[in-house]
């Protein structure tokens, strides 16, 4: 009996530290600049390639209508909440990288080749954009 619950809790926590090693779940995206929480991002699974949306805007001056007036393409005019901003992204064979997808930032409407690497046993996410040869990197907070 010991055996058996002590095999159901070894393949709990194991599950549940895999699935803490993903982009998968709730962040808090943090300004690598200003050190400001910007939004909630909500990102899924979408047949093996990420999907992330703006669940909320934590920034003090969004108002609660806000739209993304810059976006060039499909997300024009649409609402922040719940705005797109991710798209693509897989997992690269043998790393705990997901490479291959875009970042849109709303602000200015620019989309980025990006990856995302969970570190600090999946309580952050690197989250870094590259436009050519240059990038930036900011690192989220896990929330769920």
């Amino acid at each position: 009996m010991k055996a058996t619950l002590a095999a159901v809790l070894f393949t709990v926590t194991a599950a549940s530290a895999m699935a803490q090693s993903t982009p998968v779940g709730l962040w808090r995206n943090v300004d690598d600049k200003t050190g400001e929480a910007k939004a909630e991002i909500r990102i899924a699974d979408a047949n093996g390639a990420l999907l992330g949306r703006i669940e909320k805007s934590l920034k003090k001056d969004t108002k609660p209508d806000a739209t993304c007036d810059e976006c060039a393409d499909d997300r024009k005019g649409k609402p922040i909440a719940g705005l797109e901003i991710i798209r693509g992204g897989k997992k690269a064979e043998g790393k705990d990288v997901w490479e291959g997808g875009k970042i849109l930032d709303p602000e200015n409407g620019k989309e980025y080749r990006a990856s995302f690497t969970p570190i600090d046993g999946g309580k952050k996410l690197e989250v870094r954009g590259y436009l050519g040869p240059f990038w930036r990197t900011q690192t989220w907070n896990r929330v769920q």
